[in-house]
């Protein structure tokens, strides 16, 4: 059985116990390098209109996951039909980044009781 998570802490301890598991294996979050690559590969299929400061988008998704970065191109996707545009700009991405990371700072402060 393979198991994944991107919350730990909400794993119940029964799981984690020793002969339960065979192997833990811990991948971290992707440095800026590895979010810009994970990024444009998910951009890649998008409508852009204009330059985007890939760059900036990047610095503010510090702590995001693969997930979460194709959250923020789906999100400046939806930024885009809500202007009725069928392309996106670098605005949308910056609001689709700023609306990711206000989301996952709320997820953090909510407090998971294990089942």
């Amino acid at each position: 059985m393979i198991m994944a998570t991107n919350r730990p802490d909400t794993l119940d301890p029964a799981l984690l116990r020793p002969g339960r598991l065979d192997r833990k294996i811990e991948i971290p979050l992707p440095n800026e390098q590895a979010r810009m690559d994970v990024l444009k590969i998910h951009a890649g299929p998008i409508a852009k209109h204009g330059e985007i400061d890939w760059e900036a988008v990047v610095k503010l998704s510090d702590g995001f996951n693969g997930a979460d970065l194709r959250n923020v191109c789906t999100e400046a996707g939806m930024f885009a039909i809500r202007a009725e545009r069928d392309y996106t700009v670098e605005e949308d991405f910056m609001k689709a980044v700023r609306k990711i990371n206000d989301a996952k700072k709320l997820e953090t402060k909510l407090d998971y009781k294990p089942v």
